[in-house]
């Protein structure tokens, strides 16, 4: 079995549980990832930005939501890491942020509470801020208009 198909088995089996053992599992794996090589975690990273878009949206939609409130409820220091890896990724592989449905993403994390929202947008801007400033003009070009409006960078 291919690395990738070892990723989307996962992911799949991930998204397909119930919502409590969803969220146990999933908070379990995030709580994982800090005791990863870096490599480790970027191979993660990129498994799940290329894998992402093949799962059907619905029940990526219910994943999504899960993994965003795990990450409102980590540490910042956690939550910050995460997401920075994912920026980096994008960053420097923009091609994997098109094939998502990011209006359907946006959608995911409107329905939040409004505490959640909050404490990413904040997490997204500081990494956003800190990028240099051609990171950070990449970073504004990827991200669409309607999620911009979100952000305060």
């Amino acid at each position: 079995m291919t690395e990738s198909n070892y990723a989307y088995n996962i992911i799949m089996n991930l998204a397909n549980l119930p919502n409590f053992l969803q969220k146990s599992i999933l908070q379990q794996r995030l709580n994982e990832f800090f005791i990863l090589t870096n490599k480790e975690q970027a191979e993660i990273i990129d498994n799940a930005l290329e894998i992402g878009p093949s799962i059907p949206f619905d029940k990526f939609a219910r994943l999504l939501k899960t993994w965003l409130i795990s990450l409102a409820n980590m540490s910042y220091t956690n939550r910050k890491t995460i997401f920075s890896q994912y920026i980096h990724k994008i960053i420097s592989s923009p091609q994997k942020l098109v094939e998502f449905n990011l209006d359907g993403m946006l959608e995911v994390f409107t329905v939040l509470n409004e505490t959640n929202k909050q404490i990413i947008i904040e997490t997204i801007c500081d990494i956003i801020c800190e990028l240099d400033p051609n990171a950070r003009k990449k970073v504004l070009i990827l991200i669409p208009d309607n999620i911009k409006s979100y952000l305060s960078v």
